[in-house]
């Protein structure tokens, strides 16, 4: 009883807000949305909307404005979560040790924070992708969706941060505490898609690079960035849908193309990211939110805009077969599947296509992951956020059953 009443204060809360958000246009005028540098039509620019070429049109899913019913359908979903499976009660986690300054020469290390944000080392430089340390992906800190696990790394444990890299500006990944906090802390650029740069500026951060779809700017003297398509949408409100353009990045430097991709459906852009930046090393990618069927490991809801993790396999695939690692599960509950499907449907699905385990790495929070691999063993899995890739038994706490060297043959420990 106590736990329908909150929902339903949850709900009118979240309705407020909603309807706050669609009171929007009459506070603005029209010079006050921004859409981005000066650019012409093209083909993925209609003059005044983003849209992804080729992709079939829906609601939530690509162009197209949200309706208020569409709108008030998802947060009635999300709030009373009618049909989803329950996610094991949060255990203690302790957050990875403090990240090394600099990487060594040569060397590619990755370090997984949770969601979309990577501590990405190499050539000099440390880079965070989409960073979010908040308690809630919201537009307001005291009601929307929660985090479930902790960030892997203490926010005051960071290295100096050069770059941050932000692919759109949905709240789970253009997050502005963390931005604001990361300016503070003299983070000096940030780049982004076309449309972000004003939203950006308002973190502080001092520059803000702004890019289209396969344009370039260079970090450093050896090291450049790329942005590249991906399959997705943007909106804050219920009226700036697919203003500002979105998009994954690339890494280019002497240690080699670190890829990036941002939220993204299953689309023919690996394979064209593919032949313009092969080889890629290291691969970033999201297995989630998704639809698993109930009796086969096979989606049977295949999003537009997000990957399942046997999407995630095969954009692995289309990609030149990379180190993978699996990015956008297990920390915000933002879909309908199960705590344990996304790894048990990427270990099924790498096992379908003849892949070894470790072709696809489920990462734990906070674990240095360095390229070619070397895991960082300081860091014991902690119960309830690692699962081992090839013997998922459910949650039952505890250290994983399959030794590193089941799980990851011929590679050594630090």
């Amino acid at each position: 009883m106590k736990r329908n009443k909150r929902n339903v204060l949850s709900f009118v809360i979240l309705s407020l807000v909603l309807a706050l958000l669609l009171s929007l246009p009459a506070c603005v005028t029209r010079s006050d949305i921004h859409v981005g540098k000066t650019q012409q039509a093209s083909d993925h620019f209609d003059g005044t909307r983003y849209f992804n070429p080729g992709a079939p049109q829906a609601l939530y899913s690509v162009s197209g404005q949200a309706t208020k019913r569409g709108a008030t359908w998802w947060v009635w979903k999300w709030i009373f979560r009618t049909g989803w499976p329950e996610w094991p009660e949060q255990t203690e986690f302790s957050p990875g040790p403090p990240p090394v300054t600099r990487a060594p020469e040569g060397s590619i290390r990755v370090t997984p924070v949770g969601h979309a944000t990577f501590l990405i080392q190499m050539d000099g430089l440390n880079i965070l992708t989409d960073p979010i340390w908040s308690e809630r992906c919201s537009p307001v800190s005291w009601v929307g969706p929660e985090r479930y696990s902790k960030p892997g790394i203490r926010f005051d444990d960071l290295p100096p941060v050069d770059v941050v890299l932000v692919s759109h500006n949905h709240y789970d990944h253009f997050d502005i505490p963390t931005l604001k906090g990361l300016a503070k802390k003299g983070t000096p650029r940030a780049v982004v898609p076309l449309g972000n740069s004003r939203l950006m500026r308002s973190t502080r951060i001092p520059a803000v690079d702004e890019l289209d779809w396969w344009q370039s700017v260079r970090l450093s003297s050896e090291v450049t960035v790329t942005l590249v398509p991906a399959q997705h949408f943007s909106g804050r409100t219920l009226w700036d849908r697919d203003r500002t353009l979105w998009g994954g990045f690339v890494i280019s430097g002497p240690s080699g193309n670190v890829y990036y991709s941002g939220d993204t459906g299953y689309g023919p852009h690996f394979h064209e990211i593919a032949r313009r930046f092969s080889p890629i090393r290291v691969a970033l990618l999201p297995i989630a939110p998704f639809r698993p069927q109930t009796d086969d490991t096979t989606p049977r809801h295949r999003s537009v805009v997000h990957m399942g993790p046997a999407e995630a396999v095969q954009a692995h695939i289309d990609l030149g077969e990379p180190r993978s690692i699996a990015a956008h599960f297990q920390v915000f509950r933002l879909g309908v599947e199960g705590f344990a499907d996304a790894p048990d449907v990427l270990a099924a699905s790498l096992k379908e296509h003849g892949l070894p385990a470790d072709a696809f790495i489920l990462p734990v929070f906070g674990r240095v992951i360095e390229i070619p691999i070397v895991l960082d063993a300081s860091l014991s899995p902690p119960a309830g956020v690692y699962y081992p890739i090839g013997q998922i038994q459910g949650f039952v706490g505890g250290a994983p059953s399959l030794s590193h060297e089941a799980l990851f043959p011929g590679q050594r420990l630090l």
